[in-house]
């Protein structure tokens, strides 16, 4: 039984976000974050050839032999959700409410983590596929998700992103975030990389090659 994208996003609680200058660099960061711990990494449609790096990245695995799950982020239209998805990506991530991808993502019965800011859009990207992306999080700070939180299904998954450094996390996720998105200040040293999946990592999915 292979893990389901969101449960590997709630064991992992760190979502790297990588906006490259071109395929190649968004490759080679993703190995690195792979190697480090990591499994789950979202690469953006920002990145010059992004569709080629998802492919690519898709067919990687994890330091236990895992199968990678890319996301693609800043997917807005349509046509980016079906490339993103032929390419291989296990997940969408949108900046902000897209009905468009939202369509795409439910006929190709694919987790979506639609973007919302206020609690009308959050709650309706919740109810359309239990999970949202809560952005620009910075700035409603981790207060703004435990309203949202009190508010909202208990089994939300709600990944607030934006302007969070690595150090923040463990303040968000203590504020009811299931996972955090981080776009930069990860460290590059490979063995301090480790370290902080380490530390926020929780219980295992229990799928492939999970030990629960």
């Amino acid at each position: 039984m292979s893990c389901h994208p969101y449960a590997v996003l709630a064991a992992q609680r760190l979502l790297p976000v990588l906006r490259s200058a071109d395929a190649d660099q968004a490759l080679r960061a993703a190995g690195r974050l792979l190697g480090a711990g990591c499994r789950a990494v979202e690469l953006t449609t920002s990145t010059p050839g992004w569709a080629r790096a998802v492919t690519r990245a898709a067919g990687l695995r994890d330091a236990r032999g895992r199968t990678a799950v890319i996301g693609v982020g800043t997917v807005t239209t349509a046509a980016q959700a079906a490339a993103a998805l032929d390419a291989g990506a296990a997940f969408l991530v949108s900046p902000h409410p897209a009905p468009e991808v939202r369509e795409v993502a439910a006929l190709r019965g694919t987790p979506f983590l639609e973007g919302g800011f206020t609690p009308g859009e959050v709650a309706a990207a919740v109810r359309s596929a239990g999970a949202a992306k809560v952005f620009p999080a910075h700035v409603g700070g981790p207060d703004f998700i435990r309203s949202l939180r009190a508010v909202l299904p208990s089994e939300a998954l709600l990944v607030p992103t934006g302007g969070i450094r690595p150090g923040g996390v463990r303040e968000w996720l203590d504020a009811g975030a299931t996972a955090v998105g981080v776009g930069s200040g990860l460290p590059a040293d490979p063995g301090e990389l480790a370290a902080v999946f380490a530390e926020l990592a929780g219980p295992c999915c229990g799928g492939e090659g999970c030990r629960p």
